[in-house]
């Protein structure tokens, strides 16, 4: 089940894609209430993984955009929780 090779760039494309999930999955940690938590995670998953087997460079990197505004979005409401 190995890997197929990649580029340089879309190697870092890839790193840069799992970096953002595991920040979205640390954030939703933060999140108070588990029903929350878990709708989080699930949808989480099923957006990386209906978008797995995107190639187009400039989608990903709109999606990585979005999904970093979204984690954004997510740590500014949990900070306002706190406060």
């Amino acid at each position: 089940n190995r890997l197929p090779s990649l580029s340089p760039s879309q190697f870092l494309r890839r790193q840069q894609v799992l970096r953002l999930y595991r920040k979205i999955l640390r954030a939703i940690r933060e999140v108070p209430a588990e029903a929350d938590r878990h709708y989080l995670k699930d949808w989480t998953r099923e957006e990386f993984r209906r978008n797995k087997d995107a190639t187009e460079e400039d989608a990903i990197r709109m999606m990585i955009t979005q999904g970093n505004m979204q984690l954004q979005e997510l740590q500014r409401t949990l900070k306002l929780a706190k406060s």
